[in-house]
């Protein structure tokens, strides 16, 4: 056995070039969050000292990618940069045909209007809030048909974003195959703390799905990220690559939405990848209604050809190493402090739960969007609220959905901050913990029709 001390490890890249922050006083954050409505959304970005809000288009892009921003091809059609992003799409998706769009709220729009009819049923592995809010826009109704360990925060089981197969058999019975445009599942699954679903379990519901001619559309926006932890969790994967791990998990599915601002390090784009033709044809002719011509998608040629490369540098074993050991170092500095988080920590966020942070607080006086403020009021830090803010209401009935996840997303972008930020940012939950029980909760005082959580206003309790 290696009795050597463990040596530390950096980040595999350097710094090039900064951006400046600034830290605001006590009561210069007070005021900028009143005037947010104590909203984290809407903060100005340069009232906010480490933004923790989310990693979508908020990663640090190479120089690689930065040189491929030079060789943009503006043509409005048949841009070079489409046909790269195109070939690169093939060689590590696997998926035929690619549709590109402005970001994968894009292809979910496409997707949803081309395959939801009203009255149909989208099964998932947990809800995500613009994926769902498409399904229903389209006449669908999400389903709900993953595994009970991800509503568990502290339930340790490796691959809590595994379909259960008995709820997913439950809902066919009752409502039969031919209701079921598709399966959507995520990878991994960000409501439920970034967990990962194994491959075992994909292959097991592609043999399910495809004996009741169900479609599996994936929604592949951290897919290398659940493919590491594939690669370091499930059995028989350990030496293999993560191009090729992430190569079988597509081959399971028949279709792909991506946002490519999180996984392919862009600032902005996403796609729709398919294998089935008259789709395809479908969604080919509908982009140029809402997005752009089928070969730029609403992008311009050097944000596809910073996405194309993107694709290569994000399974590279050392970036997605450093990536997910960041995150790992502010989940393990919590868990020692004894901070709640969801565990086993997630791929892109350390998320807290709220619940049992502030166990004094009532879930309709919305626990996470308070602590959330708490953070920010404390040094700067602006972080998001995924629980009954996000949830939003049941169309019907008009009350909040309850979920039982009330979470705070400390969401890290990639190649973005250091180990000292990370520190700061474990110090500033610390310090919230330390007068946890003399936070007070909120009351929603303005509250949009969709995706609330984006534009909601807030006010303390009294």
């Amino acid at each position: 056995m290696d009795q050597s001390p463990r040596r530390s490890w950096a980040e595999p890249f350097k710094i090039k070039m900064v951006e400046p922050l600034k830290m605001l006083t006590q009561e210069e954050r007070k005021r900028a969050l009143t005037g947010a409505g104590y909203n984290t959304f809407l903060l100005r970005s340069e009232d906010v000292y480490i933004d923790l809000l989310t990693d979508s288009g908020t990663n640090a892009m190479s120089d690689w990618q930065w040189a491929g921003m030079m060789l943009g091809d503006e043509a409005y059609a048949g841009s070079r940069n489409y046909y790269n992003l195109e070939e690169a799409v093939a060689r590590y998706y696997g998926y035929k045909y690619l549709v590109p769009t402005h970001q994968g709220r894009g292809a979910e729009h496409l997707l949803s209007r081309i395959l939801i009819k009203p009255g149909t049923y989208v099964p998932g592995n947990m809800y995500f809030t613009t994926t769902r809010l498409h399904q229903e826009l389209a006449g669908g109704t999400f389903v709900d048909v993953i595994v009970d360990e991800a509503h568990d925060p502290a339930n340790l089981n490796p691959f809590k974003g595994n379909v259960d197969l008995n709820k997913l058999e439950t809902l066919v019975k009752k409502v039969g195959a031919d209701k079921i445009p598709y399966l959507s599942v995520a990878a991994t699954v960000n409501m439920a703390g970034g967990q990962p679903i194994s491959m075992a379990n994909l292959k097991e519901v592609r043999k399910y799905c495809r004996s009741k001619g169900i479609r599996m559309v994936l929604d592949a926006t951290r897919a290398v990220e659940n493919a590491y932890f594939i690669k370091v969790r499930e059995k028989g994967y350990a030496n293999v690559s993560l191009a090729k791990i992430l190569r079988e998990m597509c081959s399971y599915t028949d279709a792909a939405t991506m946002s490519g601002k999180k996984d392919l390090l862009v600032n902005i784009g996403g796609f729709l990848a398919l294998n089935e033709k008259d789709v395809f044809e479908e969604a080919r002719n509908m982009v140029v209604v809402y997005e752009g011509l089928h070969t730029y998608g609403g992008l311009a040629g050097r944000d596809m050809e910073a996405m194309a490369r993107g694709i290569v540098e994000a399974v590279s074993e050392d970036h997605m190493r450093a990536r997910i050991g960041q995150v790992e170092y502010v989940g393990e500095k919590l868990i020692k402090a004894g901070i709640p988080i969801v565990r086993p920590i997630g791929g892109h966020a350390v998320f807290l739960d709220a619940k049992v942070f502030l166990p004094h607080l009532k879930q309709v006086s919305f626990p996470a969007q308070t602590l959330a403020a708490e953070l920010y009021l404390e040094s700067g830090l602006r972080s998001m609220e995924r629980g009954i803010v996000s949830a939003g209401r049941n169309k019907e009935t008009g009350d909040h959905y309850y979920p039982k996840l009330e979470l705070v997303r400390l969401t890290f972008p990639r190649r973005v901050y250091t180990q000292a930020h990370c520190d700061v940012s474990v110090e500033t939950v610390e310090a919230v913990y330390q007068r946890r029980s003399k936070i007070k909760g909120l009351k929603m005082v303005y509250e949009p029709k969709y995706l609330r959580f984006f534009q909601a206003r807030f006010e303390p309790t009294r």
